[in-house]
């Protein structure tokens, strides 16, 4: 119901005392209009709730940031009685938009509103609430069941970066200091060649075949490139405008691009995410890289582990890694002390500061600390 609604009842009200009271037709005349006109409203609004059918899509559920996608909407009123346009609430990457859409009768309507993503995430973007109204205003019902605005995953963009070698002596295929087959793990057995060690003579099958026999053992797996991304609410953006959310894509899009580039030369990857939405990634393909970007994506950046637990945990991956790349937008001395604790375990280390203000001093005496441990450091400015 609404304003007018009250206005015609007590119109209603004074019509019909004075039909009643003076007998005049007039006011029997514009009472019997104001009852029909109420009536109308009541039973056309229902009706058109009730049979009017709404559907809302998306052209693409997954595109990457700053792109631009559309939502169609289709609405069909199957009822007779005419009603006034319908009032729809959308809820875009912009921002909350109302707009009046005329259903028509018996037929459908269909309408297009292309909307421009620029950050990652998951963004909801359709109609949240809907309205249905008579002719003269009277009632207005909000459409009840109505289909929940659809999802778009937004997923991060990558940037070219410096490719980031491994420890000296680490082609990137074993460990400097260790041996290139694990000997604890025999694979199989083989004729002997000219130059293998005696120490891999198996001297039982030897005898019994009466030649030389040497074990084969496997060979490990490369090491991995560990990615650390501080999942935590990010810090250093107070005063920007659309500070958080330039943050966050730029994480991500630090993330996707060292990860991307590791890849491509063949070296697995390993991205475990301790954010409120905890996963893990780990591929050597550059084709894997879809996943990371919706893992990514899906990252609300709000609680999860302190970055300084996540590297003290991650300490015991270091055996088998071979380079460590962490990416945060805080540095103080837990941080510092976490990172100096990974390149003293092996790996090399390359640090990338998410930062608004490259040139604080405050940061300095940490950077010098980090240097002084051989750990490269980067910066990385949202744009």
């Amino acid at each position: 119901m609404t304003a007018r609604f009250f206005v015609a009842v007590c119109s209603l009200l004074v019509t019909g005392l004075c039909a009643l009271s003076l007998g005049g037709r007039v006011f029997y005349l514009a009472s019997w209009a104001l009852i029909l006109m109420l009536a109308y409203g009541i039973i056309s609004v229902l009706l058109a709730s009730r049979m009017l059918s709404f559907q809302q899509i998306v052209s693409d559920y997954k595109v990457e940031r700053a792109s631009r996608t559309s939502l169609s909407i289709e609405l069909r009123n199957k009822s007779l009685l005419p009603i006034a346009p319908l009032e729809l609430y959308l809820q875009l990457p912009d921002g909350p938009v109302t707009i009046f859409l005329d259903a028509g009768m018996l037929r459908a309507r269909t309408a297009s509103f292309p909307f421009f993503l620029p950050h990652v995430g998951v963004v909801p973007a359709g109609v949240e609430a809907l309205y249905v109204s008579d002719l003269f205003h009277l009632f207005r019902l909000k459409r009840k069941g109505l289909q929940a605005p659809p999802k778009v995953v937004v997923l991060p963009r990558s940037f070219d970066v410096e490719k980031l070698a491994f420890l000296a002596r680490d082609d990137g295929k074993a460990l400097p200091n260790r041996a290139s087959e694990d000997v604890t793990s025999p694979e199989d057995t083989r004729n002997y060649r000219q130059g293998d060690p005696l120490k891999r003579i198996h001297w039982k099958l030897s005898s019994r075949k009466r030649e030389l026999i040497v074990r084969r053992f496997e060979i490990p797996a490369p090491p991995d490139t560990l990615i650390l991304m501080d999942c935590y609410d990010p810090s250093g953006y107070a005063g920007q405008p659309d500070g958080l959310n330039r943050m966050k894509d730029t994480l991500c899009e630090t993330a996707l691009s060292v990860a991307k580039m590791q890849m491509e030369g063949s070296h697995p990857v390993r991205v475990p995410l301790y954010g409120a939405r905890a996963s893990e990634f780990k591929a050597d393909r550059p084709g894997s890289l879809s996943l990371l970007q919706e893992e990514l994506a899906y990252q609300m950046f709000r609680g999860g582990e302190p970055f300084d637990k996540v590297l003290n945990v991650e300490l015991r991956r270091m055996r088998r890694t071979g380079a460590t790349l962490v990416i945060t937008t805080r540095l103080d001395a837990a941080v510092v002390e976490g990172v100096k604790h990974i390149r003293r375990s092996g790996p090399n280390v390359r640090f990338y500061l998410v930062t608004f203000t490259p040139d604080n001093e405050a940061d300095a005496p940490f950077v010098q600390q980090l240097q002084r441990h051989l750990v490269e450091v980067c910066y990385v400015t949202p744009a």
